[in-house]
């Protein structure tokens, strides 16, 4: 799997991303072949070499013929991407950080979301950030994408709401659930399209994931502070396999005061929105009641999704989460055909076969068999290859 790890050590934008994207590869040529497939016109493309405290990285910049840009409203950017002639995975990715955006902005304006009107975002050169990151993940054939923390930022960015803190409302609102890094210093680190991209895009944020690194690319950004390299760094690798660290969070709360029958529900309602596992655990609570312990393995990005569904799911009042790290063997899906019928089973790294039980029992009910015959023989079966 290739993975593209955003480390962010100085914060991001989107034309550090696009730029840091052309280091790594993406041709320049490409990027405005594929650009030509949105209703766009009157801006020029330029990218070079240069360099950020010593260190040497790319720029990318948008200019536009017309100093003064349309605002467009969130529905008519998504309208022309889904009709244009984009890639279908280019208009996914664009299409998705786009909403990202939008729906922080519908929050900080409350505003429905089909009527969220972007300013700066809304302009040729935003778009053109956004539509040129899914190009290059598309390009470089990424299916995998993590991110550092983000610095947080101080002091006042002029926007065309007037003068806002850092980071802009909207950011402050992308970076909710994402894990944030120590200062660095004043001025507008992360932007609200670099905020929105990670946001969208990535699917664990904190160290690198293990892997073997293939390429790195340093994005730089228009302004130069004196504090560190005002750079982004794009680390592109291809995943470990067997074993390989992944990081997760735990959420834990205790409940002593709901029907059993609930807790059912809540884990069916966990495991479809993401949740990696969901278990059960007896404990003894404050005043001596019997108690239930829910926990619940999620990856970092499902966070603020899996919480809202705990504490709307059941009785209880708060949460806990933490990180924790865990080992998981390569494995895969596939059907074999057995004396039964066609059955999924789980096939390991190391060529260990294990039954799936879903599969299993539509098996046992279709033929009034056991459930423990039909893993005997699948797995009996199976292991012969």
């Amino acid at each position: 799997m290739r993975v593209l790890y955003f480390d962010c050590f100085a914060g991001i934008a989107g034309d550090m991303t696009v730029a840091a994207m052309i280091e790594l590869g993406l041709p320049l040529e490409t990027l405005q072949r594929e650009l030509s497939a949105l209703p766009l016109s009157g801006y020029t493309l330029e990218s070079h070499k240069t360099e950020r405290h010593g260190v040497a990285g790319t720029s990318f910049k948008v200019t536009c013929i017309e100093a003064d840009q349309p605002h467009r409203h969130y529905s008519g950017i998504a309208a022309m991407i889904e009709k244009s002639g984009l890639k279908p995975r280019v208009k996914e990715l664009a299409g998705r950080i786009f909403l990202k955006l939008a729906q922080a902005e519908s929050a900080v304006h409350g505003v429905p979301l089909e009527r969220v009107h972007f300013h700066e975002v809304g302009a040729i050169d935003s778009i053109v950030d956004i539509v040129g990151t899914a190009i290059g993940l598309d390009y470089l054939g990424i299916e995998r994408v993590c991110a550092s923390a983000l610095p947080y930022g101080r002091g006042f960015v002029k926007t065309a709401h007037g003068l806002l803190p850092v980071p802009a409302p909207a950011t402050a609102r992308l970076m909710e659930g994402i894990p944030v890094g120590p200062d660095i210093g004043e001025g507008e680190r992360v932007t609200p399209t670099g905020a929105a991209i990670v946001a969208a895009l990535a699917d664990r944020f904190g160290a690198p994931p293990a892997m073997t690194v293939q390429g790195t690319g340093y994005g730089a950004g228009e302004k130069d502070f004196p504090e560190l390299p005002n750079l982004l760094r794009l680390v592109l690798g291809e995943e470990a396999t067997p074993g390989a660290a992944q990081e997760v969070l735990v959420l834990e709360t205790h409940i002593d005061d709901m029907p059993a029958e609930i807790f059912g529900f809540l884990m069916e309602r966990l495991m479809e929105a993401g949740a990696l596992d969901v278990a059960f655990s007896p404990l003894q609570m404050k005043k001596n009641r019997p108690g239930t312990r829910l926990t619940v393995i999620a990856n970092p990005a499902d966070l603020e999704r899996l919480s809202a569904i705990v504490l709307s799911e059941s009785s209880a009042i708060g949460l806990r989460y933490y990180p924790a790290n865990r080992i998981v063997a390569q494995r895969h899906v596939e059907t074999r055909e057995t004396s039964v019928g066609r059955v999924s089973v789980k096939v390991l790294g190391d060529g260990r076969v294990t039954p799936e039980y879903d599969s299993c029992r539509a098996v046992a009910l279709e033929k009034g068999m056991p459930l423990i015959d039909v893993y005997r023989i699948v797995e009996r079966e199976s292991s012969k290859g």
